[in-house]
C-alpha cells in the first residue's frame, strides 16, 4: 500500500498529515497492526531503585513478630488492606485493590536474588544481567530475552524500549533498544551503555558511526522520531478514567502507553522508580514510604487503565535489588536486607493470590539472624513470563547457569 498523504494510528489519538512519502518501517507501524503492536506478547518490567521495603509494602500482618520488630514503623491491621487473612497491603496501594479483587494483580513475597550483597551498585547490576555473583555478564536478561525470539511482524525500531534518559543494564547487548526520556526527545542505544541523543546531527552521526548495532537501527528510528513530532504527541490524551500523577514514573508510563497503543511493535519495555532507600524516617501509613508507595500504585493502575484490551497480552513485573532489615533502626527506618517481594500484572496472570513459600520472620526464621530469607529465586519469576508469555523457550541462554526447568514455575500465569 503507497501512503503519501494521512497516517492515522489506531488507538493512538495521533495522525500524520503531509505530502511525502512514508518511509517502509512507518507504513509497517501504521498498517501492520496485528502484527506489530495489536496480538503480539509484550512484557514491562518496572525497577523499584533503592531496595523497597517489602514488609511494610505488602505486610505480614498474620504474623506477631512483624509488630514487635517494627514498633514505630508499622503498618497497623487495622490499616492494611487485607489480601488473605495474613498479608495485606500498605494503605497507599489502594489504587491496586480493584485489580486484586478482579484477579489481574499478584504478588510472590521472600523473593529476589540469592547473592548477598548489600550493596544498591553490585545488586542492581546482578537483578539486570540475571546473573546474581557474576560480575563479568555483558548484556541484560531482557535483551537476551529478545535474542532468540523471532520479531512480530515487521521489524520495529521500537521493539525493546527503555524510559529513561540512557538505556539501562538490562537492555545492554546485541539486541537494539531504544531510550525514551521524552518522547520528544528520543535515543538510540545498544552495546553503548548510555543511549545516543538524537538531535539535528543525527543523520551525519549515523552515516560515520562504527557500532554495528546503531547502524542497523539508526535510520529507521530517526524516520520513527520524525513521525512522532510531526504527530505532535503532546496532545496524546490517555483513556477516560487513566488518571496518571504528576512525576518522572507516571509521565514514562503514560509515555509508554501511548507508544503500545499507537501499534509501533513494542515487544519488551523497562521504567524505574527511585527513592526507595529509607535508613531514616520511613514512616508508616504517612511518610516516605507511603508517598513514593502512592506514586507507584497510581501510576500502574492508570497505566492498566489507559492500555484498556492490550492488558490482555500484557505482563508486566515489578522487582527490586533487596529488601531491608526485618527490624527497625535506631533512626526510624530500616537497613539492607535480602529477599522482598514482587507485583505481576496482566491479563494472563492469574492473580488475587500470594505465591511463593513463607519463611517466617521470628528471630530464628531470619536470614543472618536480620533479613527476610529467600524462598524465590527472582529468575524463577521472571523466567515463567519469557517462557510462557513472550514463548522463549531458551531458559538456559536467558539466565545461564540457573536450573530454571518450567516444572519448577509459581504457576501465576494462566
Amino acid at each position: 500500500m503507497s501512503i503519501t498523504r494521512r497516517v492515522f494510528l489506531r488507538n493512538s489519538g495521533m495522525a500524520v498529515v503531509g505530502t511525502a512519502a512514508i518511509p517502509s518501517f512507518l507504513t509497517r507501524a501504521a498498517y501492520g497492526a496485528e502484527s506489530l503492536g495489536g496480538k503480539h506478547k509484550r512484557l514491562v518490567v518496572i525497577f523499584q531503585r533503592g531496595a523497597a521495603d517489602g514488609l511494610n509494602i505488602v505486610v505480614p500482618h498474620g504474623e506477631q513478630a512483624y509488630y514487635t520488630m517494627r514498633p514505630s514503623i508499622n503498618i497497623p491491621r487495622n490499616a492494611v488492606f487485607d489480601l488473605d487473612g495474613f498479608f495485606g497491603l500498605h494503605p497507599s496501594l489502594s489504587a491496586f485493590q480493584p485489580l486484586w479483587k478482579q484477579r489481574h494483580l499478584a504478588i510472590v513475597h521472600a523473593a529476589g536474588s540469592p547473592d548477598p550483597s548489600r550493596s544498591h551498585f553490585d545488586a542492581q547490576d546482578f537483578m539486570e544481567s540475571g546473573t546474581p555473583g557474576v560480575k563479568a555478564t555483558e548484556d541484560g536478561w531482557l535483551s537476551r530475552t529478545l535474542h532468540s525470539l523471532p520479531e512480530p511482524g515487521g521489524k520495529s525500531a521500537f521493539r525493546a524500549i527503555a524510559l529513561g534518559p540512557s538505556l539501562p543494564r538490562i537492555l545492554s547487548g546485541s539486541e537494539p533498544a531504544v531510550a525514551v526520556n521524552n518522547i520528544n526527545e528520543f535515543g538510540v542505544g545498544g552495546r553503548n551503555p548510555n543511549a545516543v541523543p538524537i538531535s539535528k546531527t543525527f543523520e551525519a552521526m549515523y552515516d560515520q558511526s562504527v557500532d554495528s548495532v546503531l547502524h542497523g537501527t539508526g535510520r529507521e528510528t530517526f524516520e520513527a522520531v520524525k513521525m512522532l513530532k510531526s504527530a505532535d504527541p503532546s496532545k496524546y490524551t490517555p483513556s477516560a478514567n487513566a488518571d496518571y500523577p504528576k512525576g518522572r514514573f507516571g509521565d514514562s508510563l503514560k509515555q509508554l502507553a501511548q507508544l503500545i497503543k499507537a501499534n509501533l511493535g513494542v515487544q519488551v519495555a523497562f521504567a524505574d522508580i527511585g527513592g526507595w532507600d529509607h535508613h531514616v524516617n520511613e514512616g508508616s501509613t504517612q511518610g516516605q514510604i507511603a508517598n513514593v508507595l502512592r506514586e507507584f500504585s497510581q501510576s500502574l493502575a492508570a497505566f492498566w487503565t489507559d492500555l484498556g484490551d492490550l492488558t490482555e497480552d500484557t505482563v508486566v513485573l515489578t522487582m527490586s535489588e533487596f529488601g531491608r532489615t526485618a527490624r527497625e533502626n535506631g533512626n526510624r527506618g530500616t537497613d539492607h536486607g535480602h529477599a522482598n517481594v514482587m507485583f505481576l500484572m496482566g491479563g494472563p496472570v492469574k492473580g488475587g493470590k500470594v505465591y511463593g513459600r513463607w519463611p517466617g520472620i521470628d528471630q530464628s526464621q531470619l536470614y543472618e539472624g536480620r533479613d527476610l530469607a529467600l524462598t524465590t529465586d527472582f529468575r524463577r519469576v521472571i523466567g515463567e513470563a519469557v517462557f510462557h508469555h513472550l514463548g522463549n523457550r531458551s531458559l538456559d541462554q536467558v539466565f545461564p547457569g540457573f536450573d530454571n526447568q518450567p516444572g519448577k514455575f509459581l504457576r501465576y500465569l494462566g
